[in-house]
């Protein structure tokens, strides 16, 4: 490849084993080129600014200037593309999420702790979440998300949502249509790269009350799927946290799927529950995969469901979705591609003629609600 149209990366880790590792997995591929390491997060930022990488791989704990203050200056003066290094604590696991909400694209956790002699583990996942992270527009990424650090976030647990306070979204007469008149309703998200940020997003704008449980799968690893429950239900009306296997699926309440584990519906009697299956293996190296879920609720096609497609690698919900659509009644919405962080997920949807609508970030909650109670 020209060098000229190679993507240019800053490594930035406090660790000289950390830097020269990430460093040669990342020199050895041949559309990217290493520009630069920083040691800590101010020579982080310096470098940003002198250097202008197209993308920077960041480690959260190093000393100084950690990784989450130099991300929110990176953002705040230069913004770039940050794929974050984090380890798999309790503390690297709420911070990594964090991190997801100021801004960076995606993160890599270490499988061998701050220092980890066993990188090469994650080695491909490395190269192929930098390549993504540095063809992302960041106008998806610097755009603050309705609610970040506003009072109507901070206040969420005290005053309730509803649809007046919602932006303004006439349905068109597709989507009237198809609204489901008689009948339960289940909400099914699937997301991937930048769906922290689309979660947040989305579910921030529903109301305690709303008439439907929620079903996630976001693409993460075990542990940090329960910081983001954890996160987005101190920031929601309603109630969200990490799925466990056999709780009932009420309303009000969204259910994330475990990193590890495929999200499935089950039904006993009248009344729906988690089902949690480690056993099924991962779909297209994903599990929790949005496939499953989508074929779970294939089988309980007594059910209406409103399936919400946002912004991912790969098409993981493709498949499922196919399945849904010809054995149950779905309303599907797809991300659209002018606010994806990446176009993968919702595309697939799209091209495949599966999605009823097309329809910005923004937008979702608003239309969710007019579907959920027309």
């Amino acid at each position: 490849m020209d060098k000229d149209n190679r993507k240019k990366v800053l490594v930035v880790d406090d660790s000289a084993f950390m830097r020269k590792i990430i460093s040669n997995f990342l020199s050895g591929y041949p559309t990217m080129e290493v520009i630069g390491t920083a040691r800590n997060g101010k020579e982080a930022v310096e470098k940003v600014m002198a250097l202008k990488p197209d993308v920077v791989t960041m480690d959260i704990e190093m000393p100084v200037m950690n990784g989450l203050e130099a991300l929110i200056e990176i953002m705040a003066k230069h913004p770039v593309p940050v794929v974050m290094l984090s380890s798999t604590t309790r503390i690297g696991e709420e911070n990594t999420i964090l991190a997801m909400e100021y801004g960076a694209v995606d993160f890599i956790a270490k499988p061998g702790g701050s220092i980890s002699l066993n990188l090469h583990e994650v080695r491909e996942e490395i190269i192929e979440k930098v390549m993504t992270a540095a063809n992302v527009r960041m106008s998806t990424m610097v755009r603050k998300p309705a609610n970040q650090f506003g009072l109507r976030q901070f206040m969420s647990k005290q005053i309730e949502i509803t649809s007046s306070s919602l932006p303004e979204y006439r349905m068109t007469s597709l989507l009237k249509n198809k609204v489901f008149k008689t009948g339960k309703t289940f909400i099914i998200i699937g997301t991937s790269t930048g769906g922290p940020r689309a979660l947040q997003e989305v579910l921030t704008n529903l109301p305690s009350t709303i008439d439907a449980p929620i079903l996630v799968v976001q693409h993460m690893p075990p542990g940090f799927t329960r910081s983001l429950a954890d996160r987005l239900d101190t920031l929601c009306a309603i109630h969200v946290k990490e799925a466990e296997n056999g709780e009932p699926l009420v309303n009000g309440t969204a259910f994330i799927a475990p990193g590890g584990k495929h999200l499935k519906i089950m039904k006993k009697g009248m009344s729906y529950y988690v089902r949690l299956d480690d056993v099924d293996p991962p779909r297209m190296g994903h599990r929790p995969s949005v496939d499953a879920l989508l074929e779970s609720a294939a089988e309980n096609s007594e059910l209406n469901y409103l399936t919400v497609i946002m912004t991912g690698m790969g098409n993981d919900g493709k498949k499922g979705m196919e399945i849904l659509r010809e054995n149950g009644r779905t309303i599907t919405i797809a991300e659209s591609e002018k606010t994806s962080v990446v176009f993968g997920m919702p595309k697939a949807i799209k091209e495949a003629n599966l999605a009823d609508e097309i329809m910005d970030l923004h937008d979702i909650s608003t239309s969710m609600m007019e579907i959920i109670k027309s």
